[in-house]
């Protein structure tokens, strides 16, 4: 069933300002996903914060050459039923959802991906980016890297004092 031109003007508008605002997107063949098996990829992705998005590719295009960043995008690949995994906060996340995902549904195929940039992504860097640890994930691996020091010093601070405690009772029960 056809759609009309005004929800074709709608969605091209939605996209824009979803693909304007995102950080990475991640595309991938979904040939042979059932609906349940589409709507647990949403929920997964909703729960990362990422929206997924089924629309015709060439939609796609008109939005992305309506977005000064992505006019010289390459978007060969965007070929085939493909699904759209969008975020605006996390740059690793679409294509972690996708990947964990795929693990477990062979019907879902990384296809490829673009970034904030402009720059077109291919299957190998999405795969990539969704081995990267999260954002969050980074943050608090730095921060246990900079309390490190902090740490080590109140165990050997602790550790001295409980040895010169052990010897003073030593001495004492002598």
């Amino acid at each position: 069933m056809a759609i009309s031109r005004d929800k074709k003007n709608t969605l091209v508008a939605d996209l824009t300002e979803l693909l304007s605002n995102a950080k990475t997107t991640a595309y991938a063949r979904y040939q042979g996903l059932t609906v349940a098996e589409l709507q647990e990829l949403r929920k997964l992705a909703r729960e990362a914060g990422v929206k997924i998005k089924v629309v015709k590719n060439r939609l796609v295009r008109v939005a992305m050459n309506e977005i000064a960043v992505y006019k010289d995008t390459d978007t060969t690949g965007l070929t085939g039923q493909l699904l759209y995994a969008v975020s605006s906060d996390d740059e690793v996340a679409p294509a972690k959802v996708l990947a964990n995902f795929a693990k477990t549904h062979e019907a879902l195929e990384l296809a490829g991906g673009f970034n904030d940039l402009g720059n077109a992504l291919s299957c190998d860097d999405v795969k990539a980016l969704a081995a990267m640890p999260s954002k969050n994930e980074m943050i608090a691996s730095v921060v246990m890297t900079l309390l490190s020091p902090i740490n080590d010093t109140v165990s050997a601070t602790a550790g001295s004092l409980s040895g010169i405690i052990s010897g003073l009772e030593q001495k004492a029960n002598a």
